[in-house]
């Protein structure tokens, strides 16, 4: 609905002199059609600049929106002396059910649903827990840890857009725990497939030579994560260039690459091991948990390229 063309070529916002002489439009001005579908779409509001004032001001207006869709606003100057132009101010943008932006409203919701989920996942481990207290592996007591974050990261994202839904601002110091929390569960998650894939605590009782090389995977690992999460999530919604974004993806995307080919290549010669030593209801319980990581892999790419 905006914008046009004197011939076909290429589309201009401000009215040519080429286009004023076919009569479309007032040279200078900003070029837009009525919407045949919205009727009074879409709005236009001028603020001008009287004699030599270098200041001129928009007057504050609520705008009723009566339908779902996509709302653009632009600021637009069709003068070539305004060239430097800066504008300042404000705009709140509200749906029926707060300030959510509408493709973030759906998380308050999920969010909710997950803190349920993890709170009836840790009630069921740790009575499991409780009951076998004596025979608890390190291994569980990790797993434990893993589930208390999972808990602690979805109420946290729960409580914060659902402040961000109340008020139109987020709560920064929400945000900054529940991307910390978050960034946590994933890094030990990752370190505990590593170490069980490794053979921990089945194969072998210790790392040996390869605790401090694990270590500091997982601590790059969760620096590069924290600085990526916190960035998106810390700043304005949809903030981010593609270009500043991928900048802080790729060392993500890197480290997360490594940790899977170290994974499979443990769990090949772990599995290789029991294999050897015909421990056969351990090589089975590994064989699962192979198809359960190769479906894991898989489910990830599949969603990495539907992203």
């Amino acid at each position: 609905m905006i914008g046009g063309s004197a011939y076909g070529g290429q589309k201009a916002i401000c009215c040519t002199s080429d286009l004023a002489k076919l009569g479309a439009c007032t040279e200078g001005s900003v070029i837009y059609r009525p919407s045949q579908v919205n009727p009074g779409w879409p709005q236009l509001f001028v603020a001008s600049f009287d004699g030599s004032d270098l200041i001129a001001t928009l007057p504050s207006r609520t705008i009723p929106i009566t339908k779902t869709g996509m709302y653009n606003m632009y600021f637009i100057h069709c003068d070539p002396s305004l060239a430097g132009l800066g504008i300042e101010g404000k705009t709140i943008w509200k749906n029926p059910d707060g300030y959510l932006p509408g493709r973030m409203a759906p998380l308050k919701n999920f969010f909710g649903l997950m803190s349920f989920a993890f709170v009836v996942l840790g009630i069921y481990w740790f009575y499991q827990y409780m009951k076998s207290w004596r025979e608890v592996l390190p291994l569980q007591n990790c797993i434990t840890l893993v589930i208390t974050l999972g808990m602690l990261e979805m109420s946290l994202w729960y409580f914060e857009y659902a402040e961000f839904n109340e008020t139109g601002v987020r709560p920064k110091g929400i945000t900054f725990w529940a991307v910390t929390f978050g960034t946590v569960k994933r890094t030990a998650a990752e370190v505990i497939v590593l170490i069980v894939s490794m053979g921990y605590g089945v194969v072998t009782p210790t790392l040996g030579g390869l605790t401090s090389k694990v270590v500091m995977l997982g601590g790059t690992f969760f620096l590069a994560t924290e600085t990526l999460e916190l960035v998106e999530n810390l700043g304005a919604v949809n903030d981010l260039s593609g270009k500043a974004r991928l900048f802080l993806v790729y060392p993500v995307a890197i480290l997360d690459a490594a940790f899977v080919i170290w994974i499979f290549i443990s769990l090949a010669k772990t599995i290789g091991k029991l294999q050897a030593r015909r421990l056969l209801a351990k090589l089975e319980i590994y064989r699962k948990f192979a198809i359960a990581l190769i479906v894991s892999v898989l489910v990830s790419v599949a969603w990495i390229g539907y992203e």
